[in-house]
């Protein structure tokens, strides 16, 4: 990845600052969807940017200390921009109502 490179979450949101920055970021998630998984169907290229078309997976627990809620799936399409042999930019485009489905349930299930 480049040292300048920025995430584009699957509902617009950018993060920009780097390794660094990724680096947290993706580790949050990891925590929160531990077992997170691409599954590319295809994958088209032009240019400098590549497209991947397919799933996304996992499942969803509330902290590190619980077990999962559950599981979820959904279609999902990601974007990279690549410079210099590195991916630049990296944008995810997902329904994210699968998983907030599963967090809607946990929240319904600790009150």
């Amino acid at each position: 990845m480049t040292d300048n490179h920025v995430l584009i979450d699957s509902l617009g949101h950018r993060i920009p600052g780097g390794r660094p920055a990724m680096h947290a970021a993706w580790t949050g998630y990891f925590q929160m969807v531990p077992e997170y998984q691409i599954s590319a169907k295809a994958i088209f290229r032009r240019g400098n940017t590549v497209i991947l078309v397919g799933t996304a997976s996992g499942n969803y627990r509330v902290s590190t200390t619980t077990d999962s809620v559950g599981t979820w799936r959904t279609p999902a399409t990601w974007r990279a921009v690549v410079r210099r042999g590195r991916i630049a930019e990296w944008q995810v485009y997902a329904d994210n109502e699968p998983i907030r489905e599963l967090m809607r349930r946990a929240t319904e299930t600790a009150v």
